[in-house]
């Protein structure tokens, strides 16, 4: 059954949206805009841009699934669980060049609008929608290459925080957004994604055995906590943080209340500290049984409140200071904690993850659907003009 998440305000608001990005990234700029500019000329017009966006998330969702049937408890690449069949190289590199399509079909897609004369606010919220289910998908594949062990990499509890602190970098630009009317296009993006590529291009070349080293007391894996942390703590938090002011001293943002300003936090922090608890009372130590359905769990819902808020900021409405998603992820939550039953609290989160999985998607559906109507389009077709 369609369900009608658009209201007549947000719908108001995307008719008088206007795109507004800026884009001082030296990699983006110099290097990745013209290879975009040149493969899209071999794109034929008659492809939706939407198509070409749907195609690139479907080649990161292979990749996650991939390594989550193959490597479900991330011991594949962990020397000391000899019992565990290793990966071999090519699942790395087949990973590193469908991730590699995955992000030039993500950089084409708005060129393809443009040379298609399609452009328009679908296309970007279908684009930043999907960005935001990827950012918790490209690190829950990516653990496969360091494992889950502590002598080369981060115990699950870690990776936890990691997860938390990609996903955090993407939502805060469009916190940023929320704010200030205009997109900051962060400079970590293409550097991470390249990153990423890079990482699995190495381990599909040498094996994961190549991410298995350490220099004092420091390992592959936490070298590459820090450097995610460091490059949060320096290249995003603070620019987004003095964007923000400049945008209330200069008065070229959205000046809104204090209230209405934070309320995209709201949702996103209790969020984290539910899962926190969860993660500290847990009966089963439940990041350590099964952190790949933990780590779904945080990127599905983590998603859908992440879609809200882009509905929020692109149709200049005031962002939902809660989320339904939250109420059976606290139920859940309490339940395992006050119970102590380690048994149904695996039940509980296996269950949580479809709930939350069919909610997300029914959501994302129907708002397509919606904004299809509502703006005379097709959402993988080019309407012609007859039509």
């Amino acid at each position: 059954m369609e369900t009608q998440y658009l209201t007549k305000e947000h719908l108001i608001g995307f008719d008088n949206y206007k795109y507004n990005c800026i884009d001082t990234g030296i990699l983006s700029i110099y290097v990745m805009h013209p290879f975009w500019n040149w493969v899209v000329q071999f794109c034929p017009r008659s492809i939706a841009p939407n198509l070409l966006t749907f195609t690139g998330f479907l080649f990161t969702v292979v990749t996650y699934i991939y390594f989550a049937v193959v490597d479900y408890n991330f011991y594949a690449s962990d020397p000391d669980h000899p019992e565990v069949e290793s990966l071999g190289k090519w699942p790395f590199m087949i990973a590193a060049i469908l991730l590699f399509i995955a992000y030039t079909l993500d950089g084409i897609d708005g060129k393809q609008a443009r040379k298609t004369g399609t452009s328009g606010p679908l296309g970007e919220l279908f684009d930043h929608g999907l960005d935001s289910y990827t950012a918790g998908l490209i690190p829950g594949a990516m653990y496969s290459i360091f494992s889950r062990g502590s002598r080369y990499s981060i115990v699950p509890f870690r990776m936890f925080f990691t997860m938390w602190n990609v996903m955090m970098n993407f939502y805060m630009t469009h916190f940023e957004k929320y704010n200030t009317g205009v997109m900051f296009l962060p400079w970590g993006y293409d550097f991470s994604m390249w990153g990423t590529i890079i990482t699995f291009l190495i381990a599909g070349i040498f094996g994961a055995e190549f991410w298995q080293f350490q220099i004092g007391n420091w390992t592959a894996g936490n070298m590459l906590e820090m450097l995610l942390y460091i490059s949060s703590l320096i290249s995003n938090v603070p620019v987004i943080s003095y964007n923000i002011y400049l945008s209330y001293k200069n008065k070229t943002g959205k000046m809104r209340p204090f209230t209405d300003a934070v309320r995209p936090l709201m949702s996103v922090g209790a969020f984290f500290s539910i899962t926190l608890l969860w993660v500290l009372y847990s009966p089963s130590n439940i990041v350590e049984t099964d952190p790949r359905a933990l780590f779904f769990l945080l990127g599905t819902v983590f998603s859908n409140i992440s879609c809200r808020l882009i509905v929020a900021q692109m149709s200049n409405t005031t962002c939902d200071a809660f989320n339904l998603l939250l109420i059976p992820t606290f139920v859940v939550t309490a339940v395992s904690i006050l119970t102590q039953w380690s048994h149904l609290e695996l039940l509980l989160l296996y269950c949580l993850c479809v709930v939350t999985s069919v909610a997300h998607i029914h959501y994302g559906t129907c708002v397509v659907r919606q904004m299809c109507r509502h703006f005379k389009v097709n959402c993988f077709t080019i309407k012609k003009q007859s039509d």
